[in-house]
């Protein structure tokens, strides 16, 4: 059905450049053309088309991404289209749009995207391929208006790596630099982790991504765990590990969660704290999810963006006294049942003591 689509939109497209701009299918195709080669060496395995073939792909997909970016951008209204009023084609899209095998080089894109402009788009201000690409997934982001126009001219591999490199938080870039310090290592699950001391709490930021650590507290901005997202963190993931050329980010956050995550409880602390918002399923379905997406994926931990986060949790996990004192604390005060239980227990053994006391003093006076 979708394939129906991508001729029907294709014709609009030709029927709107080719009175206004004077452009016919065989522009776009001469166009694409000369990107051949360029476009198939983005590509890990030998694609077994014909160079008719490969053109003729590059140029439906890519005019169905584009006036599928402008329908939704509302730079080309139609309320009647099937792919506007049917609700349930949109987050289909969100989500097959970032799956790393459907990605086109973004050269590609933008090519068709400056052949395909109408005068209205080109009159200033005017919508960037990137900022209609983030506008359509800001569909279910929902982030501020503003990060469209900071990231309006940012150049990407694809659609996928586009997404991805706005969530990246530059400001914490330093702590991938190495030091001299002992190697870092994976931190504890957010219970034992709770038993030290240290404690979780919600930030702003405009990424996810930026994890601080401080003076015992993890600082974590929310995360909504829903279809997309898991779609996006999985391919994220995938993109990092087949680009030896890319940073780490969104592997070396989705280790930070499978290290605090190992059962349902943990889960359901994240969500108590406003860390996750689970619009997935259950929370044995999150736990699933994260321990699963962790599973198999490699990083260098020393140089990764939370390495400084991972060696200070650690130490302060490890250090003395004030580790036992949060245990206690902890196991007898966390809750009100156990800090009555405590209460009780404590009651219980000062009137022994009491008692055993008055019995000494009565022995004594008779003696």
């Amino acid at each position: 059905m979708i394939e129906e689509h991508k001729w029907r939109l294709l014709r609009q497209l030709l029927n709107r450049t080719q009175s206004e701009l004077g452009m016919f299918l065989e522009d776009y195709l001469k166009a694409v053309q000369r990107l051949e080669v360029r476009a198939r060496e983005c590509y890990s395995e030998t694609i077994p088309y014909s160079t008719d073939e490969f053109i003729e792909m590059m140029v439906i997909d890519g005019c169905f991404i584009l006036e599928l970016f402008r329908k939704i951008g509302q730079v080309q209204s139609d309320e009647c289209d099937p792919l506007i009023t049917m609700s349930w084609i949109v987050p289909f899209f969100l989500r097959d749009l970032i799956r790393i095998e459907n990605q086109i080089p973004f050269f590609v894109l933008e090519c068709l995207f400056d052949l395909t402009r109408m005068p209205s788009e080109v009159s200033s201000p005017s919508p960037t391929l990137a900022t209609l690409a983030l506008g359509f997934f800001n569909y279910t982001l929902e982030r501020d208006e503003h990060i469209l126009e900071k990231y309006a001219n940012i150049k990407a591999k694809h659609l996928l790596d586009l997404l991805r490199l706005t969530f990246l938080p530059p400001e914490l870039e330093h702590s991938m630099k190495p030091d001299s310090r002992p190697p870092s290592h994976i931190i504890h699950t957010i219970s034992k982790l709770r038993r030290a001391g240290i404690k979780l709490k919600r930030s702003k930021a405009e990424s996810f991504l930026v994890v601080k650590f401080k003076y015992g507290v993890i600082h974590m901005p929310t995360i909504t765990i829903d279809d997309f997202m898991c779609t996006f963190l999985l391919n994220s993931v995938a993109f990092e590990q087949c680009h030896s050329g890319c940073s780490k980010h969104f592997t070396t956050y989705v280790t930070l969660l499978d290290s605090l995550i190992n059962t349902t409880k943990d889960v359901g602390y994240l969500c108590d704290s406003n860390i996750i918002e689970n619009y997935l399923g259950t929370e044995t379905d999150v736990a699933t999810f994260i321990n699963n997406t962790g599973k198999d994926i490699s990083f260098d931990i020393n140089l990764c963006y939370l390495a400084r986060l991972f060696d200070e949790v650690n130490r302060h996990y490890r250090s003395g006294w004030h580790v036992q004192w949060a245990s206690f604390r902890y196991t007898y005060f966390d809750t009100p049942w156990s800090f009555i239980s405590a209460l009780a227990a404590l009651l219980l053994l000062v009137l022994t003591v009491v008692q055993t006391v008055y019995a000494i003093i009565d022995y004594i006076h008779r003696r």
